[in-house]
């Protein structure tokens, strides 16, 4: 696919380019990832600046995201990419491999600092959701900064730099400027721009508060190296995005997809007499794994993966609390996503009555959950959220386009942008395929099953 930036797009392009070490802080499904690849492949080929590039992300953006993203689009196929994951064995393995991009997740930071220890072989890194390092005591925080002066260029990439407050902007302009702008120290930045806010009995200070005209004057000093997507004086943004996030299934997962697939394959018969019935049961089977379980013949539910309940926890944790209106496909997605999001504090809801609707609209409600089915037609939903996430899949285009209209329609005051999850190699890029074709879906659905039955004979014959 050939790549066209928008505007916007061009502007990071070049910023990048321009200045050695650089924020974009710009709002998820925008293309942080593409523009960042974009810049990566001209200082590599083009300018000879950069030799290896280190990116660090979130452990399922590190296993597919960057990986997928670069054979996406023509120019960026040239570069070589290495995925540091996994055991130490083959983390080591991946280091030694001959690349251009080396991608590690966040979790692994500290070991491959103590591992190069003085002889810190990455010139370029790019810290993908940068505001994971916004702790100024985290282990990461300090063992990144240790190496800063190693590290000629560095990009970070985040829509919510700081999710909980202006205090989180220091460690990460820290990384980016040594403390040039905020200060050395974080004591010294609190003192600056905070005052003590709520206190115990004992004098304790529990928190603190910006200062009056704080947040102007900490944006004022960062603004040459931090650049806000927010900020439309410049940027022409799309009013409707698709974001697609590739989820990789681990080798147990994958094992367990093919044999389910072989094993319902070798069950149909021969594909002139397949029928619309055979073919929706096999793949809303095959979706149901995709998704991580399966319903038995005694509708008992088994839990096969977490992989992409793994990827959608580190979505809902990079959009750093911003409401999110999330589509599930059976039933027991939603009880596998309710057990998940109990163990964190947002406050979830079930889209059940009117009253949701409302709770939802005045901004009582972080993560909202929905089946397409009840909530493609009549739901006014769009004052509660900008955010959509598919986790399960629909072949049904009419209900897509409905369920997404419930955010995307008159009122809106926010660029919505529509996340999809979908498992590599699996049923569910069939279905993305077929509802970017918008139309004739039902025979598609037909047609990519019958090629991929006879892919799966032709490769057991052999």
């Amino acid at each position: 696919m050939i790549f066209e930036p928008h505007e916007y797009q061009k502007f990071c392009i070049q910023k990048i380019l321009d200045t050695k070490k650089v924020g974009i802080w710009q709002d998820m499904g925008l293309g942080k990832t593409v523009t960042t690849l974009t810049a990566v492949r001209e200082l590599k080929y083009d300018r000879f600046e950069v030799r290896r590039v280190l990116v660090i992300a979130p452990k399922k953006v590190a296993e597919g995201t960057w990986s997928r993203e670069k054979e996406k689009w023509e120019h960026t196929k040239i570069l070589r990419v290495s995925r540091v994951l996994g055991s130490q064995t083959k983390r080591i393995r991946a280091l030694n491999t001959p690349a251009d991009i080396y991608i590690i997740n966040r979790e692994n930071v500290c070991w491959l600092v103590d591992y190069y220890r003085n002889d810190w072989p990455f010139d370029m890194v790019v810290v993908d959701e940068s505001s994971s390092f916004k702790s100024h005591s985290a282990k990461r925080f300090k063992a990144l900064a240790g190496v800063s002066g190693k590290i000629d260029r560095l990009v970070e990439l985040t829509g919510t730099p700081s999710p909980n407050g202006l205090d989180d902007l220091w460690s990460q302009v820290f990384l980016l400027d040594g403390g040039e702008r905020l200060g050395r120290r974080y004591t010294h930045f609190r003192e600056r721009y905070f005052e003590p806010g709520r206190r115990g009995a004992d004098g304790m200070v529990y928190d603190y508060k910006a200062k009056q005209g704080s947040e102007e004057s900490i944006l004022e000093r960062i603004s040459d190296i931090c650049i806000s997507m927010k900020s439309e004086d410049y940027l022409q943004l799309p009013d409707l995005t698709y974001h697609e996030i590739p989820v990789v299934l681990d080798a147990k997962a994958e094992k367990a997809y093919q044999e389910l697939e072989r094993m319902m394959v070798l069950q149909l018969p021969e594909e002139e007499e397949i029928s619309v019935t055979s073919a929706a049961a096999l793949s809303n089977k095959l979706l149901q794994l995709a998704n991580g379980a399966l319903y038995d013949d005694d509708r008992k539910v088994h839990e096969i993966h977490g992989c992409k309940l793994d990827a959608f926890l580190e979505l809902i944790e990079s959009l750093q609390g911003k409401p999110a209106l999330v589509f599930y496909n059976f039933q027991h997605d939603k009880a596998r996503l309710l057990e998940a999001l109990a163990k964190t504090k947002l406050r979830v809801r079930e889209l059940k009555h009117p009253q949701d609707e409302d709770d939802w609209n005045q901004g009582q409600i972080d993560i909202l959950l929905a089946h397409p089915a009840s909530a493609a037609y009549g739901l006014n939903l769009q004052q509660g959220g900008n955010h959509v996430i598919w986790f399960g899949l629909t072949w049904n285009y009419e209900l897509y386009t409905q369920a997404n209209k419930r955010l995307h329609r008159q009122g809106q005051t926010q660029k919505v942008i529509i996340h999809h999850l979908v498992c590599a190699g699996t049923r569910d890029e069939d279905v993305m395929q077929a509802l970017q074709r918008k139309d004739d879906v039902q025979n598609w659905v037909m047609e990519s099953l019958k090629a991929r039955i006879r892919a799966i004979k032709e490769e057991m014959r052999s």
